[in-house]
């Protein structure tokens, strides 16, 4: 290693360790840590690190890592239910938030290209950032985590489209046709290349490692698997996250995916942190200070309308309110894929230099925010359904109170407190075994939910 290069990582990790330190007290986010010190120790800070080009390449294994745990906490299983997400849900999101953009931008006198592309920019979340927050919250698996990261899992696979479509809509001669149905022959190649390795290949592999009870071997196979599919997808055309995340599904199917998880933990969190110091870095103070109001009042609008819009998809695939705002403010921000995609546009003349360090400077302060909005959300949301729900809910409590008559008239039947999983498979056995019962739950929105879907379910507190 190049001592320069390793000076650079002495001082990356020790500058992380004292602002993550300090920041802990306060009881913030160390994602905030790490991107504060990218702030102060790169070139617009005290530009105290030279090797920025080598830095970015480690930090791309971050991503990789990360998505590759994620994929692996998933299942093909898992997946396919959330289809309608990431088809429906994702479409609806990129393709309402390009043609926002794209109008309001042309609206300034920029042309119908410029205007799209920045569409492209404005349309894309952080992967990165939102999924490691959620992981770290343990909500992944909740509904609105789930919402999330089938929208990102859009996201990250319309990014190689649009890289393609750039450079025709600036002009420039291509075979976008050709290059297009190649893009749709690999894709295909890769999702069968995934599901016979994730059915056949890999679990009998990984059998045959786990048997040498050999701790070391065990750990160099996983990490080749996440590197291989990595690099075999990126080769097809597809993101490195979008590789990373098929990994981890492949994983996923065996019965070692916990093993797995637990061996590579240590490592994303070694490497996500030198990716979120990496887009602190990008932060141009000088650039922000100047045009702070400029900036600050972007923010704001990125904000309400991503969120506004991330929101809409959700609702549209009918989730409860609840489920709907977490879901937007989880996708707020402007993520690390549009600073790829806006270098290609920078390339082919639809991005200038001074457009370019607004839109770095819009998208660094929304990553930022993300952590706090996340962390606050849930009280964001109850704010919110408390000034809008009223009146709806007690013009729901009136229909239910109103269709659930009848249950009053029950004998010698079984009560289910509470709706959740342990209450649906009550209930279930209760329908198989032909027992009457009524369910209560606090919830309304599950309650008018599964009143719909015609189940015995009233509204209140059993307690």
């Amino acid at each position: 290693m190049h001592l320069p290069l390793l000076q650079d990582i002495i001082i990356l990790f020790g500058f992380s360790v004292v602002v993550v330190f300090i920041l802990h007290r306060f009881k913030i986010p160390s994602i905030l840590g790490f991107l504060i010190t990218g702030v102060l120790i790169g070139p617009f800070g005290f530009g105290l690190i030279g090797a920025i080009d080598e830095i970015e390449i480690i930090s791309e294994i971050g991503v990789i890592l990360l998505l590759f745990v994620i994929g692996m906490e998933l299942s093909l299983k898992q997946l396919i239910t959330m289809r309608k997400t990431v088809l429906i849900g994702g479409f609806i999101q990129v393709g309402v938030s390009v043609l926002l953009a794209s109008i309001i931008y042309h609206y300034l006198n920029f042309s119908w290209a410029e205007s799209v592309f920045v569409g492209f920019l404005f349309s894309l979340s952080s992967t990165a950032i939102v999924l490691k927050i959620l992981q770290d919250r343990n909500e992944i698996s909740e509904p609105h985590g789930r919402n999330a990261l089938g929208i990102l899992i859009f996201q990250d696979i319309i990014v190689v489209p649009m890289m393609l479509v750039t450079p025709i809509m600036a002009g420039h001669d291509s075979d976008i046709g050709g290059e297009v149905l190649t893009l749709l022959v690999k894709s295909v190649l890769v999702l069968v290349f995934t599901y016979v390795s994730a059915r056949y290949i890999v679990p009998r592999l990984l059998l045959l490692v786990v048997r040498t009870k050999n701790k070391e071997l065990f750990l160099l196979t996983t990490i080749s698997l996440c590197f291989t599919v990595t690099f075999i997808t990126a080769e097809a055309g597809l993101s490195l996250a979008l590789g990373a995340f098929l990994a981890g599904l492949i994983i996923s199917e065996s019965e070692y995916s916990h093993q797995a998880t637990g061996t590579i933990i240590p490592f994303k969190v070694l490497f996500t942190s030198i990716f979120f110091i990496s887009i602190g870095m990008m932060l141009d103070l000088g650039f922000f200070w100047n045009h702070a109001v400029i900036i600050l009042t972007l923010v704001l609008f990125v904000f309400i309308t991503k969120a506004l819009i991330a929101s809409i998809a959700v609702a549209v695939l009918k989730y409860p309110p609840r489920t709907v705002i977490l879901t937007g403010l989880a996708l707020f921000q402007i993520g690390e894929f549009s600073f790829i995609l806006s270098k290609v546009g920078i390339k082919n003349g639809l991005l200038s230099p001074e457009t370019n360090q607004y839109f770095l400077s819009v998208s660094i302060i929304t990553m930022f925010l993300t952590p706090f909005v996340i962390q606050y959300a849930d009280k964001i949301a109850s704010l919110l359904l408390h000034f809008y729900g009223d009146k709806k809910r007690e013009k729901a409590l009136a229909e239910i109170n109103t269709d659930t008559k009848d249950m009053h008239e029950l004998n010698n039947h079984l009560i289910v407190v509470g709706y959740g999983v342990n209450g649906v498979n009550l209930a279930n056995v209760a329908d198989h075994a032909e027992i009457p019962y009524i369910i209560i739950d606090c919830n309304i929105d599950i309650v008018r939910r599964e009143k719909q879907k015609g189940k015995p379910i009233i509204f209140g507190d059993a307690a």
